[in-house]
């Protein structure tokens, strides 16, 4: 993540600011730019455009900016809120307090994948375009699955509550769970359909893909079964970055698509803070300075994950010197690195 400049001032501006805490100029984030702009009544002009705030601006804290002239896009939300095909109705006012933290999450995730250069069709431009569902199991009294279809991601907001997601994390076993962490999984499914199943390279990225992670094709549900009666099998971690990931192809390809999401937003943002590994500062033996890079989208896989080799090493020593897990508490192995190589040669062409 990009850390940002109050454009008057010039202090640090956190992601989700409307308005700086400095010197108080009011602020809308504009995607296109990926930078803070001061609003004057209301309004920030780019290059003879008018750009307001989001309608959610209120009732989802949404600090991101719509085109004016465009009322029709998506309901004059930003970019991000358009994705929201369901919410919980107006009235439901307990569900409509967690959609702010997760319509947060969903943001930093539509942040991310502009940046990376991924395409963000959405559904109400055609059929089949990215949506997000965002409703309640605990206040709608019906059952609401996580998962994707036909470019659909829903996500049940209860995810929202520390308590009720620790609880699933401890007893699935997961050593990471987070809203976030659910949107980056969830929208590798929609990615591994439009680029690799059915995209322009499909024929290409198909017989590598299944060489990776496996044939597609098997049974889903025959999987799931398995999956939960047997669990992952002993050696699991020779081959996969999860024990989740060994349930099917496609929960294998959309677990790693997550930690290149995590992966890469997190050095990003270690880079725009300027921290830098000095190898000859340090106690233990680097084989060289790190200097995270302004982009990796032209260089090998390796290369991104040597350099997060060392900065999880510093991230992980800074949550355990808190009381806290690790941050980072994978082992990414050759096969794993193969798996992430893939689709970073996905996601960068």
């Amino acid at each position: 993540m990009r850390a940002f400049a109050c454009p008057q001032c010039h202090v640090f501006v956190a992601f989700e600011s409307d308005s700086c805490a400095d010197c108080h100029t009011p602020l809308g984030f504009h995607l296109p730019s990926k930078s803070m702009l001061p609003l004057v009544d209301g309004v920030a002009n780019v290059e003879g455009h008018r750009w307001i705030r989001c309608t959610q601006s209120v009732t989802l804290d949404c600090n991101w900016l719509a085109p004016e002239e465009q009322t029709d896009f998506g309901r004059g939300r930003c970019l991000a809120g358009s994705l929201i095909r369901r919410e919980p109705a107006a009235d439901d006012t307990l569900a409509r307090e967690k959609l702010v933290p997760t319509s947060a999450a969903l943001r930093r995730l539509v942040y991310q994948l502009d940046d990376i250069g991924l395409p963000i069709e959405p559904f109400w431009r055609r059929d089949g375009g990215l949506a997000f569902d965002l409703l309640s199991s605990y206040t709608s009294g019906e059952k609401v699955i996580i998962g994707h279809a036909n470019g659909v991601i829903t996500i049940d907001l209860v995810e929202s509550l520390d308590d009720y997601r620790e609880s699933l994390r401890i007893r699935l076993g997961e050593p990471y769970r987070t809203m976030l962490g659910h949107f980056r999984h969830e929208v590798g499914h929609y990615y591994q359909n439009i680029l690799v199943e059915t995209g322009s390279g499909a024929a290409e990225y198909l017989t590598e893909c299944r060489a990776l992670f496996g044939d597609e094709t098997v049974s889903y549900s025959d999987a799931i079964a398995r999956h939960y009666e047997f669990g992952a099998p002993a050696d699991w971690q020779d081959d996969f970055i999860s024990e989740y990931a060994t349930m099917h192809p496609w929960e294998d390809f959309a677990e790693c698509f997550a930690h290149y999401l995590h992966i890469t937003d997190t050095i990003d943002t270690c880079r725009e803070a300027g921290m830098v590994l000095h190898a000859n500062r340090v106690r233990f033996s680097a084989p060289h300075d790190v200097v995270p890079l302004d982009s990796y989208a032209d260089v090998p896989v390796e290369r991104l994950l040597s350099d997060w080799r060392y900065v999880s090493l510093l991230l992980n020593r800074a949550n355990t010197a808190m009381g806290k897990s690790p941050l980072y508490p994978f082992e990414i192995s050759p096969a794993v690195v193969a798996k992430l190589g893939f689709v970073h040669r996905v996601i960068r062409s």
